[in-house]
């Protein structure tokens, strides 16, 4: 049963990609359509810094703010500090 399920999904998957593939023709067209006006290109710095570095300077200022809103708001817990185990009170009774 477990073999005609994975089949089943297998053609399913590759009934879906055939028809994105299919579907997505007319995207990678060569002609430009009515009224089409594109702007000038993108150089390769400019290019680098919109898809390289400000996703990147995103991420760390997001990353950043999250680090500083977690630390601020790290509460301590009085009841588990005061847990000792066993092997530390034979520890600190050696020492």
């Amino acid at each position: 049963m477990d073999k005609k399920n994975a089949l089943r999904a297998g053609a399913l998957a590759a009934g879906t990609t055939l028809m994105m593939l299919l579907m997505s023709s007319p995207a990678s067209a060569l002609t430009r359509d009515d009224g089409d006006d594109p702007g000038p290109g993108l150089s390769v710095i400019e290019t680098l810094g919109l898809f390289v570095v400000a996703p990147i300077v995103l991420y760390l200022v997001i990353h950043g703010l999250v680090m500083i809103g977690d630390k601020s708001h790290k509460q301590k817990d009085p009841t588990s500090s005061n847990i000792r185990t066993k092997s530390a009170d034979k520890a600190d009774a050696k020492a």
